[in-house]
């Protein structure tokens, strides 16, 4: 056995990171498919998680993400309320040259084959077109076009989510629930941070733009010419009286290089996995910087793709993102009763729930 895949072993069954009910490795050699499932936990209920279509530069580096993934995805589902353990999956190779309804079918068999243990969704490099093809092999998919039964672009609810969580951040640090009259820093303004602009405005925030693709720029400042670009990230962090800064793009954005020089006082964004480290959380709370746990905070989407899996309903899944904004708030309140930073607080509180749900 290689070292690469005494790695790969090691986080499963003996790191702290680890704990995984079962991980699939699933390959049809006529389509090209190379996936990986990762059930994380199915204490709550099903596991629920997208499928990230990526070219991964080794397959243990596909597992790996596969793990930590779905690892995140048990503890989103907990703090959101959902009756859902974590699980995700990836597809490796490059979606541009790869992808094709074959392989998609083929996938699809491989989720069914599980009986219900993980239901599918998007993610990076899938789409809503994709999941209806998933879907006709597996009916443990979500994330559907409406014309097949399905609630359609997820962003609209992550956006609010997000737009939630900086309301309850607003409430803790400066005793109102409003963004008025708030500097609040952007970075990403694709498919989730536009609508998250459109609701900062509505609400009388100050907002400062970045993005890597001129053309989400200019899709804001033509509809908002009152919204102020700056040239990059680097740019946005250091940008003078910020008060909030939401990152919803890459993850990794909170890292040694980047929290010493943030102005803002308040991080709240859409992106995943926005700890570059573990440690980080520390050394945002050493600066007085409020972190709102991502996970927590974005979890609209995954509200919304759980609620398709009943016959969706806008306004049903509207009313529960609203409640992340009650949940933030208590992840705060138990961050300072536990002298704790709030990342910290969150785990505790998801693990504290699915923990009691293995013991009924």
């Amino acid at each position: 056995m290689t070292d690469v895949t005494d790695g790969v072993l090691h986080t499963l069954f003996r790191s702290e990171q680890g704990g995984h009910e079962q991980v699939v490795l699933c390959q049809d050699r006529a389509s090209g498919l190379k996936a990986v499932i990762a059930i994380h936990s199915t204490a709550l209920g099903p596991a629920l998680g997208g499928t990230r279509f990526y070219p991964y530069a080794s397959e243990e580096d596909a597992v790996r993400d596969a793990l930590n993934l779905s690892r995140g995805m048990s503890y989103k589902n907990a703090m959101a309320g959902l009756e859902h353990g974590g699980g995700k999956a990836v597809i490796i190779g490059d979606p541009e040259l790869i992808k094709t309804e074959e392989l998609l079918l083929a996938y699809g068999r491989m989720v069914a084959s599980l009986g219900g243990r993980y239901v599918t969704a998007c993610d990076v490099g899938t789409y809503v077109a994709d999941m209806d093809v998933v879907a006709r092999e597996c009916r443990w998919t979500t994330g559907r076009s409406p014309e097949n039964g399905g609630a359609g672009d997820s962003s609209v609810l992550t956006a609010f989510g997000v737009f939630q969580g900086m309301r309850a951040s607003a409430q803790h640090l400066w005793g109102d629930p409003t963004l008025r009259g708030r500097k609040v820093g952007v970075a990403g303004v694709g498919k989730v941070g536009h609508y998250l602009v459109e609701h900062l405005l509505e609400d009388g925030a100050e907002v400062v733009i970045t993005d890597v693709r001129e053309e989400s720029v200019r899709r804001i400042t033509d509809r908002f010419p009152q919204v102020t670009v700056v040239a990059d990230t680097d740019a946005l962090i250091r940008t003078e009286g910020l008060d909030i800064y939401a990152p919803c793009a890459l993850g990794g954005a909170l890292n040694d290089e980047t929290v010493p020089v943030l102005t803002a006082k308040v991080v709240c964004g859409a992106a995943n996995n926005q700890l570059a480290h573990p440690g980080v959380e520390k050394d945002l709370a050493d600066r007085g910087i409020l972190y709102a746990p991502d996970y927590v905070v974005n979890a609209g989407g995954v509200i919304q793709v759980a609620d398709e899996l009943n016959g969706f309903d806008f306004d049903r899944c509207k009313a529960k993102a609203t409640k992340i904004f009650d949940t933030t708030l208590a992840i705060f309140a138990r961050a300072k009763s536990d002298g704790i930073p709030p990342a910290a607080a969150a785990d505790r509180i998801a693990e504290q729930r699915m923990a009691e749900a293995r013991r009924k």
